[in-house]
């Protein structure tokens, strides 16, 4: 039994089935249920693995107009800025960036009213100084997560 590597590889079998039991896990990592429980306990608690959701498609759930915002912001407003777009239900990521914008947000819509709404009603925000938005037309990739390297034994 060799626990080289094991969190990685926990991890690398939970991305490929979020949903295994704590026994499946040990027999495809050679290990105690015991172990496979104390390292997901461990990984859990330094934050690592955050908690376990199904991948929701969200195009076949009518929510297919996919928007990219770019938005300059003032420079002490910038942390309430974000909470107000983090709290936006169909807003799926918000990042403060370097660049000519200081955050870019993804959010998804049933339709490009419900898009044009938000955004009118973000810009209405004097913290708001500038924006660009973008349609996105096709998502060749989308929300992909990826196995950890393992070096080989």
């Amino acid at each position: 039994m060799t626990y080289e590597n094991l969190d990685s590889k926990l991890v690398n079998a939970l991305l490929d089935d979020g949903r295994a039991s704590l026994r499946s896990l040990a027999e495809e990592l050679d290990v105690s249920v015991t172990t496979v429980s104390n390292h997901l306990s461990d990984l859990e608690e330094e934050g690592a693995i955050e908690g376990y959701t199904p991948k929701v498609n969200y195009d076949t759930l009518g929510y297919d107009v996919t928007a990219i915002l770019h938005l300059k912001v003032e420079g002490s407003a910038l942390e309430d800025v974000t909470e107000r777009l983090r709290e936006e239900r169909q807003m799926i990521s918000v990042y403060e960036v370097t660049g000519d914008y200081d955050v870019v947000a993804i959010g998804k819509y049933p339709d490009t009213d419900g898009m044009n709404d938000q955004i009118k009603s973000l810009l209405s925000d004097p913290n708001i100084l500038a924006s660009n938005t973008s349609v996105v037309l096709n998502a060749p990739v989308e929300n992909r997560q990826f196995e950890l390297d393992v070096p080989e034994e």
